[in-house]
């Protein structure tokens, strides 16, 4: 078995036009995979600069392969399954800034730099008051970048041309408006000039993205077998499941540098992201949270089994096409797609993914991912979704504890203030009380869902339900 570096394997050597913020396996599983295939079936002939964003990271690990991994993608594809390696070439380096801070800071010297993307996590982007523009590095992310943007800035004398391309890949809604904001902060916080503000308005565009690929990460399980099928000791290798989607909200002129799409990729540019992020959280997350004790307490562990679940499967089924499908604003053929493309998802034959997983903090999940839906499905058709207000009866009934007809623990695992409520609530042992306790919580739900016309009288009759005749019978009283 030979090393992987790039004496072993083939490696192209393209300019370096993208500076990434983040070495880890989501960013390596999805840009750069990206970057790969644009590199591949396009003139994009791009290559990534890596910095690594805090002390402690893997660019040494990288670097020791001389930035070379595989991706191993694994699900189903209209149908088929998929499991392929490819062998990632994209990244030219990576960078320890705290290391290396005069190299870090030479790339924005480069003239041909063009873009920039991270993924810091949800806390990446976040203003540090107590970082200072002579800090090698800045502690903050926006603060690193700050720097790079001023020092570009200053090398090529306010060059209009000069301007960064900003892709923020962290998952909060409008991350890119809220990296401008910190910029700003920092801006200001540091007196960098009304030149260099207007220079970066003007030049630079910071647009917020939605990713969505689900990345295992390294395979452990897996690894032996893959190096043997490989014939490489790579030890950087990252697993991912084979679907993924970027939307970008930016002009047509940025999707004309980043031709993703000629590339075929699931990368979308649109004025807003918004009702895509509300697809996502509504058609992927809204089903995980109603699914998952609906199927646990149905005697059902695995997400993709509770899918191919000839009850809980329609149950499923119903929820997102017939219920929360009804509830979004996007064409009907493209809400269609993406729902087909999660149940595929959920059927991945390669990922074992436990409801009990998806459990937890189920009433804020709910809150988030669910209550919109109903709520809208009741204005829309003037009743209320049955799926949805099972799946709320069934996490009232998971919260109760205890075990499952074959001795499997329900062990629900939420905010102490939650936990406390139900059980305090089914000591009464009565639905009534227990329904209107629930709905009552404000802490949850920020307002009283008793005052939803027929939901407490609904949640109560499935609870009743569930306590007598068992989650399975239940549901298949409403299908």
């Amino acid at each position: 078995m030979k090393a992987l570096n790039k004496k072993t394997a083939p490696k192209t050597i393209r300019p370096e036009r993208i500076i990434q913020f983040g070495e880890g396996n989501f960013l390596r599983a999805f840009i750069d995979w990206i970057v790969y295939n644009m590199d591949q079936k396009t003139d994009f002939n791009s290559s990534v600069v890596v910095v690594q964003p805090i002390n402690k990271g893997m660019v040494d690990m990288l670097n020791s392969q001389d930035d070379l991994y595989h991706v191993n993608l694994q699900g189903l594809e209209n149908g088929k399954a998929v499991n392929s390696l490819t062998l990632i070439d994209v990244i030219s380096r990576a960078l320890n800034p705290y290391t290396q801070n005069e190299e870090f800071m030479k790339l924005a010297e480069q003239p041909e730099m063009r873009f920039v993307i991270s993924n810091t996590t949800e806390a990446g982007i976040n203003f540090d008051p107590a970082c200072k523009l002579d800090d090698a590095p800045a502690a903050s992310y926006p603060g690193k970048l700050t720097q790079l943007l001023y020092h570009r800035f200053r090398t090529f004398k306010g060059d209009k041309s000069k301007g960064l391309i900003i892709f923020p890949c962290e998952l909060i809604f409008l991350n890119g408006h809220k990296l401008k904001e910190t910029i700003y902060q920092y801006i200001d916080l540091w007196n960098l000039g009304e030149a260099f503000k207007t220079w970066f308005t003007d030049c630079c565009g910071v647009y917020a993205t939605l990713v969505d690929r689900i990345v295992p990460g390294f395979p452990r399980k897996d690894i032996a077998t893959i190096k043997e099928k490989l014939q490489y000791d790579d030890n950087m290798v990252v697993q991912a499941e084979v679907f993924h989607l970027w939307v970008i909200e930016a002009p047509k002129e940025i999707e004309k540098e980043f031709p993703a799409d000629k590339a075929g990729l699931h990368v979308l540019f649109v004025p807003t992201e918004e009702p895509y992020h509300e697809r996502k959280v509504t058609l992927l997350n809204g089903p995980h949270t109603v699914l998952s004790p609906v199927a646990y307490l149905s005697g059902i562990n695995i997400v993709r089994e509770a899918c191919q679940h000839p009850v809980v499967g329609k149950f499923i089924h119903k929820v997102m096409f017939d219920e929360l499908m009804e509830t979004l604003n996007l064409p009907k053929d493209e809400l269609n797609k993406f729902a087909k493309d999660v149940l595929e998802r959920f059927n991945n034959p390669y990922v074992d993914h436990a409801v009990t997983s998806i459990m937890l903090n189920s009433f804020p999940k709910y809150e988030t991912r669910d209550l919109p839906g109903l709520k809208t499905y009741l204005k829309r058709k003037g009743q209320l979704p049955k799926g949805l207000v099972l799946g709320l009866a069934a996490i009232i009934t998971y919260y109760k504890g205890g075990t499952r007809a074959d001795g499997a623990p329900i062990a629900p695992n939420d905010a102490p203030e939650i936990m406390q409520l139900l059980k305090d609530l089914w000591a009464t042992g009565d639905t009534k009380k227990i329904t209107e306790g629930v709905l009552g919580a404000t802490s949850i739900w920020n307002e009283d869902l008793n005052k939803i016309a027929g939901l407490a009288a609904a949640v109560k009759a499935d609870l009743d339900s569930i306590q007598k005749n068992g989650m399975l019978d239940t549901v298949k009283s409403i299908l």
